[in-house]
């Protein structure tokens, strides 16, 4: 029987003990497994790090904790879960089936709680079986180790055993260790989206300190939460502008010129975001700037970290200003700066799609498998370059891994559904789109295919319904006119139809949206029209067969 009551043990209590089973026989039989899986075992179960050298490593590894900024997403857990499954998974299926009695489960840490969902999800119940068993949850106090917590980004455990923390710690007794504590556990509640919560952590260090650099980060926490807010309409971004310019005023005045560089160019950095939130990217660009001018000419030989960061954000600017090539050379630079660190690979391989230079991006994507526990986007984003390049089989195949890792990933069930769509599955098509809504109910793109559906079910009414709040959604979106106008021409309205597709090739130029309003014109009884718009198709795709035949018969 294994206890996964987070109070003996903390995150992954009960995963730490049931890979202090699985992982000394997985060494012994097949160690490049227990190799493979390096990051997360070490993550879940720090007495085995001994034994589980780390084979994937980062820059942050070698750092002093101070020079760390990246902490962990919330949504790294699921990663970290993703790998473990996949771990047992293996190890089982060369082993022998197992069955796991598991005692407080219902007082697990969201950890193991996350890791159990996982373990049901992806793992064969013939090869693991999880019972739960009896157990009383422990009276004791909840594990502190905030070190591990900050580290690993287990923000539930950080907020919930940092709160109690501070419930019986006074500010005076030892400030430098309330300011910490209050600061990390402010930054976890934020990550978890208990902002409110977090802001009140903030007041209440205003009201208690009068700490310079402390009063500086609390006034730029502030500023991300109303810039960051997790509800696009708590955002407030002339707010953020005025907290911000709080950090900056205070930060600029730091009598020492390498605490200054750091502590400053972190703001400058926070502010940029806020200027591109109120729409100034410009003004975004020139405080990056100064801040990695700032890092150059004050923090040689430290804060690596801090540095790449800027570069990357940098790119970011210049990506969204249409500097593609400098935008490369910036995420370059911090790819390289830290070659295990996956996030950049998958910003370029993005952007290296964008450009067409579909094949370096596809080798960023995979360094991000490689480098990464299972990392959803990767996945994702290969299926998008599988369908460009017509291997729409191994595209499919990467939307389903992407949502096996994430159910909750809804980009993914919006090209799912359009892929079963075009392949007439509608059954799954509307089943994806209605998984998909349930996340994302204002998607135009899934209430696209959740017309293309209804017409093909020749429920018209619905369909119209569909396309209309898709273009309500998104004006600009295409395949919502061109939906649109196919059920305009099945009900034989082709003036409708004419409109239709007509705002659609005012927003894209294809031949595949000349051809079919050609089909309308010819039907509309316009054939001059109809010749006008498969000459132009015929431009935009020499040699089509069936452009070619329509020609013949107009």
């Amino acid at each position: 029987m294994l206890n996964a009551d987070r109070r003996l043990g903390g995150p992954y209590t009960l995963a730490a003990g049931l890979l202090g089973h699985l992982v000394p026989a997985a060494l012994e039989r097949h160690p490049e497994l227990a190799a493979a899986h390096d990051i997360e075992i070490r993550t879940a179960a720090p007495k085995l790090r001994d034994a589980v050298p780390a084979r994937r490593r980062s820059l942050a590894d070698d750092l002093p904790r101070a020079q760390r900024i990246l902490i962990p997403a919330a949504r790294r857990s699921l990663r970290i879960a993703n790998g473990l499954a996949e771990f047992v998974r293996d190890h089982l299926d060369r082993a022998r089936p197992l069955t796991v009695t598991v005692a407080n489960l219902d007082a697990a840490d969201h950890t193991d709680a996350e890791f159990v969902a996982v373990l049901r999800r992806r793992v064969d119940p013939a090869l693991l079986r999880i019972e739960e068993g009896p157990g009383v949850p422990s009276a004791g106090a909840r594990p502190a180790d905030f070190d591990r917590y900050r580290d690993e980004g287990f923000h539930h455990a950080m907020a919930e055993s940092g709160l109690e923390a501070l419930c019986g710690m006074a500010y005076g007794a030892d400030p430098e260790r309330w300011r910490q504590l209050l600061q990390r556990v402010a930054a976890s509640l934020e990550a978890i989206e208990r902002e409110d919560e977090a802001r009140e952590l903030y007041d209440r260090a205003r009201r208690e300190s009068t700490d310079p650099k402390h009063r500086a980060t609390v006034a730029y926490a502030t500023a991300m939460i109303l810039v960051r807010h997790h509800d696009p309409a708590r955002r407030d971004p002339e707010q953020a502008l005025a907290w911000v310019n709080e950090a900056i005023t205070i930060t600029s005045l730091l009598p020492d010129r390498r605490e200054r560089a750091f502590h400053l160019g972190f703001d400058l950095n926070g502010k940029a975001l806020v200027e591109v939130r109120r729409g100034r990217p410009a003004a975004a660009m020139e405080l990056v700037q100064q801040a990695i001018d700032l890092a150059e000419a004050d923090l040689p030989g430290e804060h690596p970290i801090h540095k790449l960061v800027l570069h990357a954000n940098r790119g970011q600017l210049l990506a969204m200003t249409g500097r593609a090539e400098e935008a490369l050379a910036d995420y370059t630079r911090a790819v390289e700066a830290d070659p295990g660190y996956p996030d950049y690979y998958l910003d370029r391989g993005n952007l290296l799609h964008k450009l067409g230079r579909d094949e370096e991006a596809l080798a960023d994507y995979e360094a991000v498998m490689r480098l990464s526990p299972p990392f959803p986007e990767a996945y994702y984003n290969r299926s998008e370059l599988r369908y460009a390049a017509g291997d729409v089989a191994g595209a499919r195949a990467d939307l389903d891994h992407t949502l096996e890792l994430d159910p909750e990933f809804a980009p993914a069930y919006v090209n799912r559904s359009g892929l079963s769509a075009a392949a007439g599955a509608y059954a799954e098509a509307r089943q994806d789109v209605e998984r998909g809504l349930r996340l994302a109910p204002r998607d135009p793109h899934l209430m696209c295919v959740l017309g293309q559906v209804e017409l093909a079910e020749r429920r018209h009414q619905e369909a119209r319904s569909a396309f209309d709040r898709a273009l309500e959604l998104d004006p600009d979106l295409v395949a919502a006119w061109a939906g649109r106008a196919e059920l305009a021409f099945d009900l034989g309205d082709h003036g409708a139809a004419l409109a239709d597709l007509t705002s659609a090739l005012k927003r894209e130029e294809t031949a595949e949206l000349l051809f079919n309003r050609a089909v309308v014109h010819r039907a509309a009884g316009r054939p001059d029209d109809a010749r006008d718009d498969l000459l132009r198709a015929a431009v935009l795709a020499p040699g089509d067969s069936d452009i070619g035949q329509a020609l013949t018969e107009v």
